[in-house]
């Protein structure tokens, strides 16, 4: 008999090469539970599993697998998602997805209104996750091309706030009038005397009857949209509440207007006006959250804004603008002043000055000229150049920093997890206080009992919306990491934003980091009669032919006094002591003490004691000998970035430790860190042990963020806590770190510090109203006050309370918009 699909289920397996492998794989998935047997190919990297009863979750699966030491073929893709308007109905997209066989994971951020998806390919497709979020009651947009999806979901926002709009109008066009007659009659003396007399009691509930059964159905009808299928689906959402609490009150009007008689005798009222005044109250909200959700977008449409829309290449002698889109890499683009520059490339012509300050955060414009990198949406300034592409599309800087921008918004930090388990039960409880409320009211509230049940449950149903819970923790993220993109800092996850907060210890690397990690000669103390400009010519011919980096800080000391290099000849290298050659007749030996010692170079007292107050000094002392003699004592170092006092000193500022992790040996080390008032150091650190080093910080409990180039440091860095890449321009490695400095500037560290606790007290902010806003509230709409003080909440104000909790938290995120960095880059 024929398996059914449902019982059997096959993945991709990687990193199987021979039959043992196939063996392994085998009998690991054939130990979960459930599973009745295995087919597992070798050819195809696919295995094959059958199931006793049903399918296993694809997770456990793979974790299996992975557990074997192999690997199983999933991707990851984005989905835009339409039609949410709550927390509760993010969870509905979520669970609907996760239900789908070969879906990994899910992460749904409510804010960006995304959600991100890893899943097996050919297990499940694209198209089943739209069928699965429709029958969730929701929609999924799709776009032409990758390319223009931003654009498109840019579209799709204006167009839902354009439709927020027209409902919410339409709801108050017909609202207002329901308002006047019902409520104003009892506000204005003499005027619902007239309205008696005019129209009469039953024709005044006609027509409250007509103007809101427009608006319940009309613009109301929104709610019932996306509640009814949301209740079906036993994940009820705010729409849900609306729908229930809106349909209560509109029904019991209805039944009062038109058979008055099979309600109990003093409860014949109608509450037209709550149902109405709820519909336009809560519509105007999401209009108005809307409109304040795509101001925290403002750091991505900024960024898409830099892209240029076209390139002018250079083909056969002539020019041809194209869409950038069609630039390939190789192409040869000129750009002229004022123009963006198209895609990354390479100069290889003219020269200008180009303003790079949207990657690097650096005001002033950087010269270019043949052989220099170049960035996409970067501006030129000056002159006119023409580059060769060498990365287009998602592959440039600024495509690769809006994937970034956009992933860190989309990602969850550790102290959401607390609202999302909160979310998932809260609509359901709510509905349980709901049922209790109207239960405690109709058994020993004052007559009319039902009257007072129906306004306190409804109360209930509309105060308690789910939407500030689940807004308060992504609307402050998204709003933070863009404020930080905007200043050159661009977060990767959302788990880093919240870890630098806690930061206890700063770790820095020193070249390259604290150092601009280019080597000068800062002294040239010459000796026994001998002329500066002539040690300098010698020492710079005779380092021509070395590759070590002193060598080049001579030879560009040496170039920047215009000196004239003569050849050198029978160049030799001593590794560990130093270089010699022969130029202009002379032998020149230039090296370390020990070379001199071997070379029998005699070295008195107080030539030593001043290369070692040299060392002292952080600086690299060298002894140049011409001919057997002593000629000068070198001096190179790596001189300190003139922003790197400033940045630790607000590092401190902020109550953060300053620790240094250095190759270099431990008196330089020392004397650095005097100078920059570093508290720890760790020097004489090999490459490869610097992730040790980050360890035993860690081994207090401390919470340690480690600051390196993103290259060399790439093991301390995914050691730290939170590792902080920090290069300069198209150099920085953006998958090293969690956090990115695009500029090579440490002012960067304590401004994205500041912006994480910004961040963070922000949230919290968030939460602390949310959690408040429903602990309190709900107990008052449900009539906590009525035994007291004889107050009991109108179901129109409890929609009015609720559309401020969620303006409130959207309000108070957006705050973070106006951060000023505490050092200015």
């Amino acid at each position: 008999m024929a398996t059914s699909k449902k019982n059997q289920q096959t993945i991709p397996v990687q990193g199987m090469h021979c039959a043992s492998c196939v063996g392994r794989v085998d009998d690991a998935l054939r130990t979960v539970e459930g599973v009745d047997d295995v087919n597992v190919n070798l050819a195809t990297e696919r295995a094959r599993i059958t199931f006793e009863n049903g399918a296993v979750p694809t997770r456990r699966l793979i974790d299996t697998v992975e557990q074997a030491g192999y690997e199983v073929l999933t991707e990851t893709t984005v989905l835009p998602i339409r039609g949410m308007d709550c927390a509760s109905c993010a969870n509905t997209v979520e669970a609907a997805l996760e239900r789908l066989d070969g879906v990994v994971s899910v992460n749904l951020n409510f804010a960006t209104e995304r959600a991100t998806v890893r899943y097996v390919p050919g297990l499940v497709e694209r198209a089943d996750f739209r069928t699965a979020v429709e029958q969730a009651g929701y929609g999924i947009l799709e776009t032409d091309a990758d390319a223009d999806r931003s654009d498109a979901e840019q579209e799709a926002r204006a167009a839902e706030q354009s439709n927020m709009k027209r409902r919410f109008v339409w709801a108050l066009a017909f609202a207002v009038p329901v308002f006047l007659l019902e409520m104003g009659a009892m506000l204005i003396p003499g005027a619902h005397a007239w309205l008696q007399g005019t129209l009469g009691t039953q024709n005044l509930y006609y027509v409250l009857f007509a103007l809101t059964t427009v608006v319940q159905f009309g613009p109301g009808w929104y709610f019932y949209k996306h509640g009814w299928p949301a209740l079906k689906n036993g994940a009820p959402d705010m729409n849900t509440l609306v729908m229930l609490g809106t349909s209560a009150a509109y029904g019991y009007s209805v039944v009062a207007t038109f058979l008055p008689g099979v309600l109990p005798a003093g409860t014949v009222h109608v509450y037209y006006e709550a149902a109405a005044t709820i519909v336009a109250l809560i519509l105007a909200g999401n209009y108005m959250e809307a409109r304040a959700k795509g101001q925290a977008t403002h750091a991505i449409r900024s960024l898409l804004d830099l892209q240029a829309k076209t390139a002018r290449v250079v083909r056969d002698g002539a020019e041809e603008e194209i869409d950038v889109r069609d630039v390939q890499p190789g192409d040869v683009l000129r750009v002229r002043p004022g123009e963006k520059v198209p895609v990354d490339g390479e100069v290889i012509d003219g020269s200008s000055y180009v303003d790079e300050s949207m990657v690097t955060g650096e005001p002033d414009p950087a010269a270019k000229g043949a052989g220099d990198e170049v960035v996409g949406g970067t501006i030129n300034k000056t002159g006119s150049f023409t580059f060769r592409a060498t990365r287009v599309g998602r592959a440039t800087v600024l495509s690769q920093i809006v994937q970034m921008v956009e992933e860190a918004q989309g990602s969850k930090p550790p102290i959401q997890s607390l609202a999302d388990r909160v979310v998932r039960i809260f609509v359901p409880v709510v509905l349980g206080i709901a049922a209790l409320t109207f239960a405690v009211w109709m058994f020993v509230g004052p007559q009319p009992a039902l009257t007072y049940a129906l306004v306190a449950t409804v109360s209930v149903l509309i105060i308690a919306c789910p939407c500030a819970m689940g807004i308060a923790t992504p609307i402050s993220v998204m709003v933070g990491t863009g404020r930080a993109a905007e200043l050159g800092v661009y977060v990767r996850e959302g788990e880093a934003l919240q870890a630098l907060h806690t930061a206890d210890i700063v770790a820095l690397d020193k070249t390259g980091t604290l150092t601009k990690g280019q080597p000068e000669v800062t002294d040239v103390i010459v000796q026994n009669g001998f002329a500066a400009a002539d040690v300098l010519r010698w020492a710079a011919a005779v380092e021509r032919s070395s590759e070590h980096p002193i060598g080049e800080a001579i030879i560009a000391r040496a170039k920047a006094d215009d000196l004239d290099l003569p050849d050198a000849a029978d160049f030799a290298a001593t590794p560990g002591y130093g270089v010699q050659a022969t130029v202009d007749g002379r032998t020149i030996a230039i090296g370390a003490a020990r070379f001199m010692e071997r070379l029998d170079v005699a070295l008195s007292d107080e030539q030593t004691d001043r290369a070692d107050a040299l060392a002292d000094a952080a600086k690299t002392p060298l002894y140049v000998a011409v001919d057997g003699q002593l000629a000068a004592i070198l001096a190179v170092a790596d001189p300190v970035k003139d922003t790197t006092p400033a940045a630790l000193a607000a590092l401190h500022k902020l109550g953060v430790e300053v620790a240094m992790i250095t190759g270099d040996d431990e008196r330089t080390a020392r004397a650095i860190a005097r100078e920059l008032g570093i508290d720890r150091v760790q020097a004489e650190v090999l490459p490869a042990d610097k992730a040790a080093a980050v360890k035993a910080l860690q081994g207090d409990g401390q919470t340690v963020a480690f600051v390196g180039d993103g290259i060399n440091d790439a093991p301390a860095l995914a050691q730290a806590d939170v590792g902080i890449a920090i290069g300069t321009g198209t150099d920085v490695a953006i998958e090293s770190g969690d956090i990115v400095l695009m500029a090579g500037d440490l002012r960067g560290v304590p401004n994205a510090t500041a912006l994480s606790r910004a961040t963070l007290r922000n949230i919290k902010q968030n939460l602390f109203w949310a959690f408040a806003y429903n602990i309190v509230l709900i107990p008052v709409a449900a009539g906590a006050l009525y035994p007291m003080l004889g107050v009991l909440l109108s179901p129109a104000l409890a929609a009015l309370a609720m559309v401020f909790s969620d303006l409130f938290v959207v309000g108070n995120a957006l705050r973070l918009r106006r951060f000023q960095p505490a050092l200015a880059q």
